[in-house]
């Protein structure tokens, strides 16, 4: 019977993945990854031979016939993503749509997220929160920012090291010096760091300290 898995992979440390993932990653017929190059690390690691597929932000609208059809025919294929929870800031949505839409079953493993970890160690309000992912680069940026104003939930961002501090200095613009926040990042790895404190002293910190890594932002909900 046909399946799409859509199976976590380690944000970081390569023994954070489950037994279950590795055993599926080596039943599949194909697995669908997101860079074939970082993917090959992994299988090697689990010495995993199963063939891979390139399937990306950038080809998914091309490729989806294809392995639509390759569905219908009985195969069983799995979607990761370099790293964490296909469909989590990455691709998987257009994918799990259209099987849902030709009655073909998806089934999604529970493992690695970064935002999980970060927003657990990070002292603040987790009871309720609002994941924003990644903020617009250009257009809709600051319309974005601005909504969020008076949210009282908890906020959860990921940033790319070379974009934090325009973050963080618009962070303190539109929600104050004070607003309390968390930073993680290299979660999982050997230098993972968190950071906690007020959005004036995060963004000094990293004035003096040039950001590396990738980050993801927890910032307090306005208070009531």
């Amino acid at each position: 019977m046909s399946k799409l898995y859509i199976i976590p992979t380690p944000i970081g440390n390569l023994k954070d993945i489950t037994i279950r993932a590795v055993d599926l990653l080596s039943e599949v017929d194909l697995i669908l990854a997101e860079d074939t190059r970082v993917s090959k690390k992994l299988l090697n690691h689990y010495d995993i031979d199963t063939p891979l597929y390139s399937f990306h932000q950038f080809n998914e609208h091309k490729k989806l016939p294809n392995i639509i059809s390759k569905l219908k025919a009985n195969h069983k294929l799995a979607l990761i993503s370099d790293a964490g929870t296909p469909g989590i800031s990455d691709p998987g949505f257009l994918i799990v749509r259209e099987c849902i839409r030709n009655n073909i079953q998806v089934e999604c493993l529970p493992g690695a997220t970064a935002f999980v970890p970060a927003l657990v160690n990070s002292g603040l309000s987790i009871e309720r929160f609002v994941f924003e992912g990644f903020l617009p680069v250009k257009k809709g940026r600051l319309t974005r920012l601005n909504s969020l104003e008076n949210e009282t939930r908890s906020i959860v961002f990921y940033e790319s090291p070379h974009r934090l501090l325009k973050t963080l200095k618009q962070f303190c613009d539109i929600f104050g010096e004070t607003r309390q926040v968390s930073i993680s990042r290299e979660i999982s790895k050997i230098f993972e760091e968190n950071k906690r404190g007020s959005l004036k002293e995060i963004l000094t910190f990293f004035e003096e300290k040039k950001p590396r890594g990738e980050f993801v932002i927890i910032l307090s909900g306005k208070e009531k």
